[in-house]
């Protein structure tokens, strides 16, 4: 991490993986599976992680029902972002979502792009923040979750890294304006 202050504490934060596949199960679920390794690699603590059909119900219930537990910072979705009829993944945030993190999605389409191109524009990745809880909706595909830990949320969940990051915010997204 090239901007990583060494005098400030390492704070793990809690965090939950929901899979959204109407085909994984926990033996098969590549994505929910290299995201808990990297999340655990990172020193946070997985809190939950969960497979779930591709339903915005179902979406929007998971969601609701995690942002209102005090000890969850972070929600990580894997799986329908993209363009077919049963990717619901954004229509579920958005229907639920206190603010986007327009600057998440922009971003990862980026660093997708330079890795495959023109096929990035597919990708409805997004983040998110409900009830003061960070949510961050990452495409299907082990390689876009990996890039996503990788070059976004490994340094932006760690308070260590500056000049600023999500996890130094997290005390102050319930504020009221």
């Amino acid at each position: 991490m090239k901007n990583k202050e060494k005098n400030i504490k390492f704070i793990p934060l809690n965090i939950c993986v929901l899979t959204i596949s109407d085909t994984r199960k926990n033996n098969n679920d590549k994505s929910g599976n290299l995201l808990c390794q990297k999340i655990k690699k990172s020193k946070h603590n997985i809190f939950e992680k969960k497979i779930i059909k591709d339903d915005v119900h179902l979406i929007i219930k998971q969601i609701k029902k995690w942002s209102k537990n005090k000890n969850i910072d972070i929600i990580i979705s894997t799986g329908g972002t993209g363009l077919t009829g049963r990717d619901s993944t954004p229509e579920a945030i958005t229907q639920i979502a206190d603010k986007i993190i327009d600057g998440f999605g922009e971003l990862f389409r980026m660093i997708s792009y330079n890795k495959i191109g023109s096929s990035a524009i597919q990708s409805r990745s997004l983040g998110a923040i409900v009830k003061g809880k960070y949510i961050f909706t990452l495409p299907g595909s082990p390689s876009a979750c990996k890039d996503a830990w990788d070059e976004i949320l490994k340094f932006q969940l760690d308070i260590r890294f500056k000049p600023c990051n999500f996890a130094e915010l997290i005390p102050r997204l319930k504020e009221k304006r």
